[in-house]
């Protein structure tokens, strides 16, 4: 009860007066800490005062939970357009190049009216016939058994490294095959009044050919070393390369997207698992052939298979769900996205078209159909042996099939993308005059192709506009091949343009920002865009 040691009692106070002190303070610490106790258990606190704060968060979780669902449907839309270009090399691309051999060969008899002997867009067709014929011939002095069982005396580590070298080899080529092609067909139908600037046709359809072979012959490596995959024992190796998709993860959540970078991606992930589709299929195609056929073996494969797709559906969503968190992207954006694939379909089918629905596939996504079908051809013929009537007549029922499928995919496509359009108020877009033209030539007027119930309007003759033959205009400039009505849109609402654009000086040292309409899978090396 003392002052105790080390303290000492003040000058003019007793010990009494001291201790009657000491207490007192005591007495007021206690009280202290038991009113702090009690006003940590009953503090309250209120969060309408920070309601935006709280509402902004609660958009975040619920545009997390709308990223599923919006993102699937721009994968449904965006794979059913790559199989409308797929199914195109196997039905429609023979029967035009059918069509255009036969009026090459009775041209004579007809006379020449014009100063070409076959439209651009033949002349196209029949190069990528021969190129695919060509290619096909000669993946058959590949040994696709040789390739197999060399993968497979690899070792784990070996393989999973060289399966990440393909991905990266298969973007590389993608990258460059298409202006390959391009660079092959402008050399092919250019003018021929103007300066030669050019190597030569020959040359280019050589580079072209090689860039096929090569591509069908890395994809093939790709499937084998996925069904060396599949037929592993305990499964370690695919279980290695379904964890790769989850690096990818890694490697893209925590970097700065734009809508355009996320619009390049999503075309991206879109071509993927396209891909790995069709590369199931052939290892399917493959390991049935191997047991005779047995449909009991379909389903030895077939958990695997879902393993394979499901991991490829959960890393997509996980990775555009954070993607889109951290960089305050709505799910708003793929409804945009969808309507930009959808322009571009319907823009094909333009009197004004300037070229392919499936080059326009290529160059937005990345995603060549050339090397893939000769693969796929391969595959097929070296699986599947055909011998007497009736499996020719089987052969021909199936293309017959095939065809009918083109076009059933081809009408829903073309319907919902003029719906698609419609929606996004796209449509005096369709009819906008190319920048690129020749100057001081009044442009058409516009008509609107949206005023029926099916979303086609017809021209003075009746038919629709979306599914007649393109018009060569002659006093157009060459940069008209490069540059589309589609390239001056920009899916950025108004209010949007002026927060990207904010410093008009900045623009004069900077590029200005690539429009949805404006990028196609390749335009950069990353995924960034300064």
């Amino acid at each position: 009860g003392g002052p105790g040691p080390g303290r000492s009692i003040p000058a003019g106070a007793s010990q009494g007066q001291y201790r009657e002190r000491f207490n007192k303070s005591r007495r007021t610490l206690n009280l202290s800490l038991l009113r702090f106790i009690s006003a940590e258990l009953t503090r309250g606190y209120f969060l309408e005062h920070n309601e935006a704060k709280y509402t902004e968060r609660r958009e975040r979780v619920y545009t997390c939970m709308r990223i599923p669902k919006e993102l699937e449907k721009l994968m449904f839309f965006g794979i059913f357009l790559c199989l409308d270009a797929f199914l195109y090399i196997f039905t429609l691309l023979p029967l035009r190049v059918f069509l255009a051999m036969f009026r090459f060969i009775t041209l004579p008899c007809y006379g020449l009216r014009d100063r070409r002997l076959l439209q651009p867009a033949q002349v196209c067709d029949i190069l990528k016939g021969v190129i695919l014929v060509i290619c096909y011939f000669m993946m058959h002095y590949v040994d696709y058994s040789m390739m197999y069982h060399l993968i497979r005396g690899q070792s784990v580590i070996k393989l999973y490294i060289i399966y990440n070298m393909l991905e990266v080899a298969d973007r590389l080529f993608s990258s460059f095959g298409q202006d390959i092609l391009d660079a092959l067909y402008w050399t092919a139908t250019e003018p021929k009044e103007r300066k030669r600037a050019h190597i030569g046709v020959i040359p280019h359809f050589f580079m072209a050919v090689l860039y096929v072979f090569l591509h069908a012959i890395l994809i093939m490596v790709q499937a084998t070393t996925l069904n060396v995959a599949f037929n592993s024992h305990n499964k370690s190796l695919l279980t290695i390369m379904m964890s790769n998709n989850f690096v990818e993860i890694k490697g893209s959540v925590f970097k700065k997207f734009e809508k355009n970078n996320l619009f390049q991606m999503s075309n991206s992930d879109i071509k993927e698992r396209f891909t790995n589709y069709v590369l199931l299929l052939i290892v399917c195609l493959r390991n049935m052939e191997q047991f005779s056929w047995n449909p009991d073996h379909l389903w030895v494969l077939f958990p695997d298979v879902c393993m394979v797709v499901a991991s490829e559906i959960a890393v997509d969503i996980v990775k555009h769900a954070f993607i889109t968190k951290f960089n305050d992207i709505t799910a708003d954006v793929y409804s945009e996205y969808r309507a930009s694939l959808a322009f571009d379909l319907v823009s094909s089918r333009q009197k004004n078209a300037y070229t392919d629905y499936s080059d326009s596939v290529s160059r937005r996504m990345g995603f060549i159909p050339l090397p893939l079908a000769v693969l796929l051809m391969r595959v097929v013929t070296s699986s599947i042996k055909v011998q007497g009537v009736l499996a020719y007549v089987c052969v021909v029922l199936f293309y017959c099939g095939l065809i009918s499928l083109k076009v059933l995919n081809s009408i829903v496509l073309l319907g919902k993308s003029c719906q698609y359009v419609k929606e996004a108020k796209m449509e005096e877009k369709l009819f906008n005059p190319v920048p690129s033209a020749s100057a001081g030539k009044p442009a058409g007027k516009p008509q609107s192709m949206f005023k029926s119930t099916h979303g086609f309007s017809t021209d003075e003759n009746g038919s629709t506009s979306v599914t007649s033959q393109p018009v060569h205009q002659k006093d157009s400039l060459p940069s008209l091949l490069v540059t589309s009505s589609s390239d001056q849109f920009l899916t950025t609402p108004d209010g949007e343009e002026k927060d990207i654009s904010q410093d008009s000086s900045e623009l004069k040292h900077r590029s200005s920002k690539k429009d949805l309409l404006e990028i196609d899978r390749f335009t950069i090396c990353g995924n960034r865009i300064d």
